[in-house]
């Protein structure tokens, strides 16, 4: 900028004109060129995220489907039966894309699973990425006591009743409905589950909605109403196998835990509703460390449960927005597993009853240690330990609980 007391302008060089008019040119040709590159790359990131489905069957004359979530890096394969993730396909290190979840080729994998009962000589129904309800976990001898009645629910595992029970949430054919924005591809599953069915109270609307986002996450997000006093804890089983799917054993997988205390549990694996230390056990994964490194160890509840299968009480404040739950490394392929949740625990289980007996998506038998789970939920048996968090819905008062499960890659 020139001052008032600036000497006199010199006319410019018509040369010199020339030159400067095609770079200004230049400049917004860059600009405008940019800012075209810029739009083009949100469409086809935005582009790159799609549903697509297929036929997969029918149980019960109804129809199931496969549905396909993906975003150009990680796809999810899930089906309306059971609201099951069958596959999760995510990449490691140098790109190379594993399927980390175990599962099924078929419809019929599952619905011959499902009719199993558990324990028996082989290794009995395994839920594998199983939505579950009406209530996770086990309950202690397949009864509790609402508001001064007390409910019978069937007897499933050992003398309990475990994931609902025998006509459970996983053996459901869901009505699905598909939705796709430019921030996500979302799957959302509704099941009407009857009054007295398994023999818990209430008519419950219950709807499990997933949503795989432009980055490697999947959000899990549920929800649900009852016209009548009943207690609900929903899941996903999904068993994870960072290394690939049927790859062998994850006890060399890395694993952190964000919880200083765990529920111990009786011989039937029935919470004693203790609240114990995690400090000096086996059950400490306040830092990461393999998963197999204590799983022999001369401990109590571990000889109990064949492995880990124990419900953790995560730190912080439940309810709010997802908090960290859990942290898993494969150390091989740099695969990242991170876990979070809305959810005051989380089950851990490391497969203990896969006896070889099942052949899973890639024609490979599943072995004890094939996988585990992150069963992000309330405490087992809660209607019956008061100084549990509750799991009582009442009418009115919807039930809502979000898990996040996100994959990276560490170089």
């Amino acid at each position: 900028m020139h001052s008032a007391t600036s000497s006199p302008r010199r006319a410019r060089p018509a040369g010199r004109l020339r030159i400067v008019i095609p770079t200004v040119l230049a400049l917004a040709a860059v600009a405008v060129l940019g800012a075209s590159a810029l739009a083009q790359g949100k469409q086809a990131h935005a582009a790159a995220l799609k549903i697509t489905s297929r036929p997969w069957g029918t149980v019960g004359g109804k129809a199931v489907k496969l549905y396909t979530l993906s975003n150009g890096s990680m796809k999810v394969n899930i089906t309306n039966y059971g609201g099951i993730i069958q596959s999760i396909d995510v990449p490691g290190r140098n790109s190379k894309v594993a399927n980390v979840s175990l599962g099924f080729k078929n419809l019929k994998g599952y619905e011959a699973n499902d009719a199993t009962k558990q324990p028996t000589g082989g290794s009995g129904t395994t839920y594998f990425g199983a939505t579950i309800g009406r209530f996770g976990n086990r309950i202690a001898k397949g009864k509790f006591t609402l508001n001064g009645t007390t409910y019978h629910l069937p007897i499933n595992n050992g003398p309990n009743t475990l994931h609902g029970g025998t006509n459970a949430w996983n053996k459901q054919v869901w009505a699905p409905k598909t939705t796709l924005t430019s921030s996500g591809a979302s799957l959302a599953l509704t099941y009407t589950s009857p009054n007295g069915q398994d023999g818990f109270p209430g008519t419950v609307v219950a709807k499990v909605t997933f949503t795989l986002g432009a980055s490697n996450a999947l959000t899990i997000h549920y929800d649900a109403t009852t016209n009548k006093p009943t207690v609900i804890n929903m899941t996903n089983h999904t068993y994870f196998n960072l290394a690939g799917e049927a790859s062998g054993t994850i006890y060399n997988l890395d694993l952190m835990i964000n919880a200083d205390k765990y529920t111990p549990t009786d011989d039937t694996q029935i919470p004693t509703g203790t609240i114990a230390p995690v400090t000096g056990t086996p059950m400490d994964f306040r830092t990461l460390k393999p998963i197999g490194r204590d799983i022999n160890a001369n401990f109590h509840q571990l000889l109990l449960a064949h492995g880990y299968d124990h419900n953790w009480v995560l730190n912080g404040a439940s309810g709010g927005a997802p908090r960290l739950a859990a942290k898993a490394v494969d150390p091989a392929s740099g695969r990242v597993l991170t876990a979070t949740t809305t959810e005051p625990g989380v089950q851990v289980y490391t497969g203990n009853f896969l006896l070889g007996d099942l052949v899973g998506t890639s024609g490979h038998a599943y072995r004890q240690g094939d996988g585990f789970t992150l069963e992000t939920q309330h405490f087992p048996n809660s209607p019956n330990q008061p100084n549990f968090p509750t799991t009582t819905l009442n009418p009115g008062k919807p039930y809502s609980s979000t898990t996040v499960f996100a994959f990276s890659i560490k170089k």
